[in-house]
């Protein structure tokens, strides 16, 4: 009787787990519906939007969610978005194709707790180019000074001609429209560069930049980037660099955060050591990186010169990368211990000296005075 009990039991859990894998199994949902990419004409900045599956309504028991990932042509990962929304905006590298799937995610009482996934759904999106490759301006790069301004500097395309005239146009979130450069740098009449000032409501957004070129009879490929401010800062030097040396013969170095809107929890530094060993000048060693503005670096050996320099940059906490600002050096002597030794003895040598030669010359004296006649101390006798 005890073994039909526990074979009537096994089959019954048995039933129970296939009954709830097919239920599991059988439990399927369809992709979204007409992805679309649109262009704002926002420099790159893209809406990405589709509609619920067919079927979604059917599914109360659970939670709908989307899983959204693009890229551009040519780049190996796939950037990923988890969401409820219908609509994204992102930027893309317009000179390339854009590529964007979805797919739809179902998860609750109705999967009995199992995430569903559908199938994808792909679309894609180019910009019509114009110009050959070869025509787009070179050497794009840019710098934020000191969390200020930004500088950018271009050199013309390989096709351009010497009649080029080039145009720089930006746009991030909370800007209506692109908005063109006012302040370029120019060589020969050409604009070559471009100053932005008051980027602040930018710092930490995609900023999308366009440069664009025309010249007569001639089509020029415009230039897409998309830049994130804080990964192009570069502060200015440390300020106050001040070397001391204590009795232990610790060397102290302390300097100030530099100038400008650089957030100073945002800074590390790096402090190096040139040691003057003779003829042959050693090489700048890497002592410290860190965020505090102090250091104490135990003096292994008794070199006469020695030098110190700071730098500074955003630290990883505030930005994925940087720039190093220039140098801050500070020179200064050190006596070895054979001259403070030597600096010691020379004054007790010179004492002990006078005081021989003055007793000498008192003894001199004696002898030359006559008999019986006082001796008066006077230097020349």
């Amino acid at each position: 009787m005890a073994l039909l009990w526990l074979h009537a039991l096994s089959l019954a859990l048995v039933w129970g787990c296939v009954a709830s894998s097919s239920s599991s199994y059988h439990t399927a949902v369809a992709p979204p519906q007409a992805l679309q990419i649109t262009d704002p004409g926002l420099l790159g900045s893209l809406d990405i939007e589709w509609k619920p599956p067919p079927n979604v309504q059917t599914f109360n028991e659970c939670t709908v969610k989307y899983k959204f990932e693009y890229r551009n042509t040519g780049d190996r990962d796939w950037k990923v978005i988890f969401t409820r929304k219908l609509k994204f905006r992102v930027g893309f590298d317009l000179s390339r194709t854009a590529e964007v799937k979805v797919q739809t995610l179902l998860e609750g009482r109705c999967t009995n707790d199992v995430e569903v996934q559908s199938d994808w759904i792909y679309a894609t999106f180019q910009v019509p180019l114009q110009g050959k490759l070869d025509s787009v301006v070179q050497n794009f790069h840019c710098i934020y000074h000191d969390w200020e301004y930004l500088k950018c500097t271009w050199q013309p395309g390989l096709l351009a001609p010497h009649s080029v005239h080039y145009g720089l146009f930006y746009w991030y979130e909370g800007l209506d429209h692109a908005v063109q450069c006012e302040d370029y740098i120019q060589d020969h009449g050409i604009n070559i560069g471009c100053m932005l000032q008051n980027l602040s409501q930018a710092e930490y957004k995609d900023l999308s930049i366009c440069v664009n070129g025309s010249a007569a009879a001639t089509l020029l490929r415009p230039l897409y980037v998309t830049l994130r401010l804080h990964n192009l800062a570069k502060p200015s030097p440390p300020k106050q660099l001040v070397v001391s040396m204590s009795a232990s013969e610790e060397l102290h170095v302390a300097w100030s955060p530099p100038g400008g809107e650089t957030p100073r929890q945002c800074l590390e530094y790096e402090v190096q050591l040139a040691e003057d060993q003779g003829e042959a000048k050693a090489a700048w060693a890497s002592v410290s990186t860190q965020m505090e503005t102090t250091l104490t670096i135990p003096r292994a050996n008794q070199s006469r010169v020695s030098c110190v320099r700071v730098r500074g940059r955003t630290n990883i906490f505030c930005a994925d990368q940087g720039f190093w600002s220039e140098w801050t050096q500070e020179c200064f002597s050190v006596l070895r211990k054979e001259d403070k030794q030597l600096f010691i003895l020379i004054p007790v040598i010179l004492s002990l000296s006078s005081s021989l030669i003055i007793f000498m010359m008192i003894g001199q004296c004696k002898k030359r005075s006559p008999a019986g006649k006082p001796l008066h101390t006077s230097v020349g006798c």
